[in-house]
């Protein structure tokens, strides 16, 4: 398998698993945050649902600098609309992967804030951080989750909320 089928595998193996998550949301929930330094459920959520979009930005772009961006946050607090979001992101992800060039995944990027350097990593690499952002952020998610009791689906096996025998032969 080359590089780029094993990299839509990942993210399409990742995307049910968000998808599940992102499902469990209340829509009553969107404001609550478990500490004051932490996310709110709403910032954290639209965040995972955006993070796909990573992927089409590293291969179209050369890098992104904090101090000339102009994003706004989506602000939504449905889950219904943030799993659009969701799809969204996805979709252009996927559509500029499918298209990519193995040679594009070793071409540079750059994370900036003007002239403060974050990180230089290639392309590839900043696909992958972006996976690794949705698992990270999305396991803060499931922590949020269960402080809400809130039953938490399984992600690479059954979760404590599930009934772990339809994972046995």
């Amino acid at each position: 398998m080359d590089i780029i089928k094993s990299l839509l595998a990942e993210l399409e193996q990742e995307a049910d698993t968000t998808r599940k998550m992102l499902s469990r949301i209340p829509n009553d929930k969107y404001d609550w945050q478990p500490h004051p330094k932490s996310m709110t459920i709403m910032q954290l959520s639209n965040h995972i649902a955006e993070l796909p979009g990573w992927v089409s930005m590293a291969l179209t772009t050369e890098e992104l600098d904090f101090s000339k961006m102009d994003y706004k946050p989506a602000g939504i607090k449905d889950t219904s609309a943030v799993l659009e979001l969701f799809e969204k992101s996805l979709a252009e992800g996927k559509a500029e992967l499918e298209k990519a060039a193995i040679s594009q995944l070793d071409e540079p990027w750059v994370l900036r804030n003007g002239d403060f350097i974050i990180s230089e990593s290639t392309k590839g690499e900043t696909i992958r951080m972006a996976y690794c952002q949705t698992v990270h952020h999305r396991a803060q998610l499931g922590v949020f989750l269960r402080l809400l009791d809130v039953p938490i689906p399984g992600s690479y096996g059954p979760s404590a909320d599930e009934d772990s025998s339809v994972y046995q032969a």
